[in-house]
């Protein structure tokens, strides 16, 4: 039960890898905020009521809403002990030079501002009691552009070196950040995408959330600004 009596906050909670690191987090004991701007969606998979969880239903990319809405989930006196920046979204078809402004406006909302919204609200409390965590969902597609997916890749790399330099800054301040980098995850939707792929080389949503788990650990708590490739080992 390493995460006993530790508050855990889970953006993206109602996507299929922010599901299997909520659930890893509940086995360990932690007390779950469950962060997703699909009110709906949060209530069909968290459904009912539970002392270690509570639903939060906000939009991350508008910083101003998600201040607002995380300190009044987090009024009762509690703080957050780690936070996985699950949130994010995914995109790739047109070459760069026909990309339309509003995919790059949508990959930057999805994938950097969920961030930037999240630990501009949660990481000067880690700072003031000593301690926590950051872990962070790269890519490990994103180590380079790739053609057709410029937009994706770009933002991605947003994510990466954002847990890069807050990792250098929060040095010495007991908050870690660190990010996993997955290849293709097994869900259902992208088995639905690619019908003539193997599943068996993707990555799964648990295998994902048990790198999660330990980077939030405090058997990884000399572990800060890495990236690791979480792909399935193939």
């Amino acid at each position: 039960m390493r995460f006993e009596n530790k508050t855990v906050v889970v953006t993206g909670a109602a996507g299929n890898l922010g599901q299997a690191v909520a659930a890893a987090f509940e086995a360990e004991g932690a007390r779950l905020l469950l962060v997703d701007v699909d009110a709906a969606r949060l209530d069909e998979v968290f459904p009912g009521t539970s002392d270690t969880r509570e639903k939060l239903a906000t939009d991350l990319r508008d910083e101003t809403v998600t201040a607002a809405a995380l300190a009044d989930a987090l009024s009762d006196g509690r703080s957050c002990d780690v936070l996985c920046a699950i949130a994010g979204g995914f995109h790739m078809g047109e070459p760069v030079h026909e990309t339309p402004s509003e995919v790059w406006d949508q990959m930057l909302g999805l994938n950097a501002r969920t961030l930037l919204s999240a630990v501009k609200a949660l990481v000067p409390g880690m700072v003031a009691q000593g301690a926590g965590r950051v872990v962070t969902v790269g890519a490990a597609a994103a180590r380079s552009g790739v053609a057709g997916m410029g937009a994706y890749t770009a933002t991605k790399s947003v994510v990466m070196r954002v847990t890069e330099a807050m990792a250098a800054e929060l040095a010495g301040k007991g908050v870690t950040v660190n990010a996993v980098l997955p290849s293709i995850i097994d869900t259902p939707q992208n088995r639905a995408a690619m019908p003539g792929a193997d599943p068996d080389k993707w990555v799964k949503p648990e295998e994902l959330a048990a790198a999660v788990t330990f980077l939030a650990s405090p058997e990884a708590r000399a572990v800060s600004g890495a990236l690791l490739p979480v792909t399935g080992g193939h």
